[in-house]
């Protein structure tokens, strides 16, 4: 180990040279690791990817076997629009009906436009998740985070009422309005939901509502 010397006088006007050993306030290095430790675990938890849940139609690994039929009365079409525009028709079309579509309904992303549509078809299943989250923060039900997140899944794969919403995007659609509706979907609950390719005639329908296509004439003998 280095040391320091340093000289002393004594008596007699002659100088001793005096040893002393080094010494390092090592203080500050602690709070300076403490610091980079708390740095390091902060910009671990902020950096972690954000996840979100999208339900896809499973693969059919039998070529015999059929796609499940869905119920017309449930289904819902959601139309991702150009502009930020939103459009939405329930029931199903066929492409034989190309001569007789039904117009789509535009909405927007507020609270009291597609919010308040999807809350109204999916009110039974909305209002048991609702209760459920109530019971939990009253303390009623005392349960942890991820039997909670089990708990409201059940809810939804048991529902049998709620809408079977048909998500499909126009050409000219862009990437925000796709996550804008995912979030909707987790807001409002809704159990099953997919996304699909948005069919010709349904384009026709979509240029009809914003006024870029004349719209679909009956045929006349």
């Amino acid at each position: 180990m280095a040391e320091i010397i340093q000289e002393e006088k004594v008596k007699g006007g002659k100088k001793k040279a005096k040893k002393h050993a080094p010494h390092i306030d090592m203080t500050p290095m602690v709070d300076l690791m403490c610091l980079l430790i708390t740095f390091f675990m902060l910009t671990t938890a902020f950096s972690k990817a954000k996840i979100m849940e999208i339900v896809l139609p499973e693969k059919i690994k039998d070529p015999n076997q059929k796609a499940p039929v869905i119920a017309a009365s449930r289904t819902l079409n959601i139309i991702l629009g150009p502009d930020n525009k939103l459009f939405w028709y329930p029931a199903t079309v066929k492409e034989e009906d190309y001569n007789n579509l039904p117009p789509v309904m535009e909405t927007d992303f507020s609270a009291a436009g597609i919010r308040q549509m999807l809350l109204e078809r999916n009110r039974t299943l909305a209002r048991k998740i609702a209760d459920f989250n109530n019971q939990v923060i009253s303390g009623k039900i005392v349960i942890s985070q991820d039997s909670l997140l089990s708990a409201i899944r059940k809810l939804k794969n048991d529902d049998d009422t709620g809408p079977i919403v048909l998500i499909k995007a126009y050409k000219k659609a862009n990437y925000g309005n796709f996550v804008d509706i995912l979030d909707e979907m987790n807001i409002c609950g809704i159990a099953r939901y997919t996304f699909v390719d948005i069919a010709w005639y349904e384009e026709k329908m979509v240029e009809t509502a914003i006024g870029s296509s004349p719209p679909a004439s009956t045929s006349t003998n």
